[in-house]
């Protein structure tokens, strides 16, 4: 289906699919009739008191003390509705041994292998993803901001490691460094670092360039290649190009920015959150300069690097964390906390963590550059209309526009290829069944489709590929489950969340009692920080005329005011 023949549809609504001799009548799901008797009881009651008594939560949140009482039990709950670190499982061997419980370049895993387990075709399970099937399907709440930050922040946690995937026989690997340490900005490892440092001021490298319908000049990385497609000297040994993509002409290469990771520039949203904390760095790197005029270019980079990371950490909590879940109360993060918890565990990537963040959905059939729209297939490894349009354009069309639902029948075409790489690796890892899952995370086990999903489309499509509820494979079941009210997660996968997002975060050593102080930030940095709300302080101080930006669509948000 080419994107253009998708029509704006009533919010939260399928879009009508037009072609030269048909035209389907919009897909609409009233969520309300679902069969909720297998959410369990104290699932239910929570939910309840989480999403009713507005007042009385705005009233605890005016209250620092107690705010944070509350705050730190509903975390800790939060977490504890699943198995904790460290985990006897591991993709390294189907056995509890020294290796699956230390080498942490295979992932962890929650629940063991569950082998005998019969898979429908899988060509008849991607039909449950596509898009073509319905049109799309746009979120009520999340706008393309939020997709372009969700892609951008888990691709730096998030690594599977491709050429072990590509092995005979494959293995289930990761490069990840299991910490929220901004590595798409400052790369993997000390010596992608080094590459992008500017070694002057505690900056990072960047250059000056006119973008933007005024011609302002504003600030970019530097490219990774010349106008002939080679890398430019110094950038020889950085990562620039995810394994699969195919070679790209020169002229798209030469607009390639040089990033800390292979998917830096792997579309224009995510190259602009890098370039935004890059000029970020360099901006906060400058004010260092000011205050502290005897700090060297090593202890201004640090301090720097220290402050950006932080401020991830806060996004996270308070921006992204708040937008998924539903419910009066918003989280904080509150570093230096004296943390006496099962759960505070060095941080391990789960692979369930890093399959239900397969987020395609999200994706819509275009992107747009303030009012421009581009059809999203046509985005991958390619910047000049970031360039042209300016940091502004690319954010403010990201605010202004909806998000794609995450859910069944909303995969966009050009990602069904990713989405089956994605079932085949939930499948090598021979995962246990949706049900085991919910049964791990606090819910009752389900009998019926309809205690799934409300949507007869989906309801029907399980019942045609899977016969019983037990047979339902988690990748496709996280999925297929019903969005919670007034969120954009169902209830296991909004959980699953829960638990390895907030023990990935707040373990971070930034956070730690003992290292959550002036030294580490300066006072200068620490000020930074506690000034820092949300996404769009950053973009307030970074961009000429800057738009408001929200993960949040205006239209809900009003709506829920």
């Amino acid at each position: 289906m080419p994107a253009s023949a998708v029509s704006a549809p009533a919010p939260g609504g399928r879009a009508p699919v037009t072609s030269p001799s048909t035209v389907e009548r919009p897909h609409v799901v009233d969520f309300r009739v679902r069969d909720n008797s297998k959410d369990g009881l104290f699932n239910r009651l929570l939910l309840w008191l989480l999403t009713r008594f507005r007042r009385l939560w705005a009233w605890i949140q005016r209250h620092r003390r107690l705010e944070r009482w509350v705050n730190n039990g509903l975390i800790n709950l939060a977490i504890r509705n699943g198995p904790t670190r460290p985990s006897p499982n591991s993709t390294n061997c189907d056995i509890t041994c020294w290796a699956a419980l230390t080498d942490r370049t295979y992932y962890s895993r929650h629940l063991p292998a569950k082998k005998g387990s019969v898979e429908p075709p899988e060509k008849q399970v991607l039909e449950l993803f596509d898009r073509n099937k319905t049109g799309i399907r746009f979120s009520d709440k999340s706008t393309v901001l939020f997709a372009h930050f969700a892609q951008w922040f888990t691709d730096g946690l998030l690594r599977t490691d491709r050429e072990a995937l590509a092995k005979d026989p494959p293995l289930l690997k990761n490069t990840s460094n299991h910490e929220i340490d901004l590595c798409n900005l400052y790369g993997l490892n000390r010596k992608h670092t080094d590459m992008l440092r500017a070694w002057h001021g505690g900056e990072l490298k960047s250059q000056f360039l006119k973008s933007g319908p005024d011609g302002h000049e504003e600030e970019w990385p530097m490219f990774h290649c010349d106008r002939s497609g080679k890398k430019l000297p110094g950038f020889e040994d950085l990562p620039l190009l995810i394994p699969e993509q195919q070679p790209l002409p020169p002229d798209r290469l030469e607009r390639l920015f040089a990033m800390g990771t292979e998917r830096g520039n792997v579309t224009p949203g995510y190259a602009m959150m890098n370039v935004l904390f890059l000029r970020e760095h360099n901006r906060v790197a400058r004010e260092l300069q000011k205050e502290y005029p005897c700090w060297d270019d090593s202890r201004l980079f640090e301090t720097t690097r220290n402050v950006l990371i932080h401020l991830l950490l806060k996004i996270v909590v308070q921006d992204y964390i708040n937008h998924i879940a539903p419910y009066h109360f918003k989280f904080r993060l509150f570093g230096g906390q004296k943390i006496e918890r099962e759960w505070y565990r060095t941080n391990w990537v789960a692979l369930e963590f890093n399959l239900l963040y397969r987020w395609h959905s999200l994706v819509p059939d275009h992107v747009y550059f303030g009012d421009t729209p581009m059809p999203a297939p046509l985005a991958f490894y390619r910047n000049e209309p970031l360039l042209e349009g300016g940091l502004r354009q690319a954010f403010e069309g990201a605010s202004n526009h909806r998000a794609g639902h995450i859910g069944l029948f909303n995969t966009p075409a050009h990602l069904m290829r990713t989405e089956a790489g994605s079932l085949r690796m939930a499948r090598l890892a021979q995962l246990a069944s949706f049900n085991d899952y919910r049964d791990e995370f606090g819910f009752p086990r389900m009998t019926r489709f309809e205690q799934l999903s409300s949507d007869p489309l989906v309801v029907e499509g399980l019942r045609t590929v899977y016969g019983r509820v037990d047979n339902v494979e988690l990748y496709v079941g996280l999925f297929a489950e019903d969005s919670r009210p007034d969120s954009i997660l169902a209830q296991l996968m909004g959980r699953m969340v829960g638990v390895d997002a907030f023990s990935q975060a707040l373990t971070n050593p930034l956070l730690a009692h003992r290292v959550y102080q002036v030294k580490t930030f300066s006072e200068l940095g620490m000020t930074i920080v506690e000034q820092t709300k949300s996404l769009n302080d950053i973009v307030q101080r970074n961009i000429a005329n800057p738009p408001q930006v929200s993960f949040t669509h205006s239209t809900w948000a009003h709506s829920h005011a």
